[in-house]
């Protein structure tokens, strides 16, 4: 199989198009199609559905691209090291993290890879929803309780908790009465929360606090500055609120019942990482050893 024209067509497969691949690479776009369609003619196969406006991966294709796209890159990067005289990280780091995590700390963590790692070149992407590593081109991803996904690897890397919080000058009810709350999302959501009492999360110490959401917001953070308001109760991570506890700002009203918050880095399964990718999760691991929210705390400012 021709070396040249698998790169030409992972090139054009990972651009979505002959004209993207082209500028991209500063390449001339029929030298790419045309070794597109030489690979297809050896292997007998047609790799593109070629519409009027649009190039998708055939079945084929994309079992093709998702099986040397990652081989490519580990050539490149061999090549590369060997070329240099070690393995030293460098090129474009692609990562995708979700908003919270973005917000309260990718920006002092980037910096601080980006000073340490100077020849590899960082592009964050904020978003929750879940991405397609193969297809756009993400070499880490990084999600809150991944559903399994069997072409991808991971690890957890912190743990958080929920908390249910309030500003000290508004009174838990007693009397089982609704509290106004602030929610995250636009869904209605009514009933109650359930929580452990704040000095243990026995089973026992279980009771329930009725809702009455008076303010729907679409970001965690959001919910944070209006619950230190006083319009009403939030539930919120803890290493969001832990300041706010500790000086007093917020009353701690019970532990969110249930798992959990897991925050997982996310890459393809394959057997060598490039260097830039571990260098990345080593990072992460020396800035969370422990990975408990306390650590994560510390990456809030103000």
């Amino acid at each position: 199989m021709d070396l040249i024209a698998l790169a030409d067509f992972n090139l054009v497969a990972r651009h979505g198009g002959f004209g993207r691949a082209a500028r991209a690479a500063g390449r001339p776009k029929a030298t790419l199609s045309r070794r597109v369609a030489e690979l297809e003619s050896s292997l007998d196969l047609r790799l593109f559905e070629r519409g009027a406006r649009a190039l998708k991966l055939t079945q084929e294709g994309r079992a093709l691209y998702e099986r040397t796209g990652a081989l490519l890159i580990e050539l490149d990067e061999a090549a590369t090291a060997i070329a240099s005289g070690g393995d030293k990280p460098r090129g474009k780091l692609r990562i995708s993290a979700p908003l919270l995590f973005s917000q309260i700390a990718m920006g002092n963590l980037a910096a601080k890879f980006a000073l340490k790692y100077p020849e590899v070149r960082l592009e964050i992407t904020t978003e929750d929803r879940t991405v397609d590593m193969i297809e756009e081109g993400y070499d880490v991803v990084i999600r809150v309780n991944p559903d399994p996904d069997e072409s991808l690897v991971g690890r957890i890397f912190l743990r958080d908790r929920l908390v249910v919080v309030a500003s000290p000058h508004l009174q838990r009810p007693t009397d089982g009465s609704r509290v106004p709350a602030v929610v995250r999302g636009t869904a209605n959501q009514t009933g109650a929360w359930e929580v452990t009492s704040p000095s243990g999360r026995s089973p026992s110490g279980r009771s329930r606090i009725a809702i009455d959401p008076v303010l729907h917001l679409s970001s965690l953070i959001m919910v944070r500055d209006a619950v230190r308001a006083g319009v009403g109760a939030g539930r919120l991570p803890v290493s969001l609120v832990s300041r706010d506890l500790a000086a007093g700002a917020l009353a701690h009203w019970g532990d969110g019942v249930g798992p959990d918050i897991e925050l997982w880095t996310l890459y393809p399964s394959r057997r060598l990482l490039s260097a830039r990718v571990s260098a990345f999760l080593d990072y992460l691991k020396e800035a969370f050893p422990k990975g408990t929210p306390d650590e994560l705390a510390s990456y809030i400012g103000g």
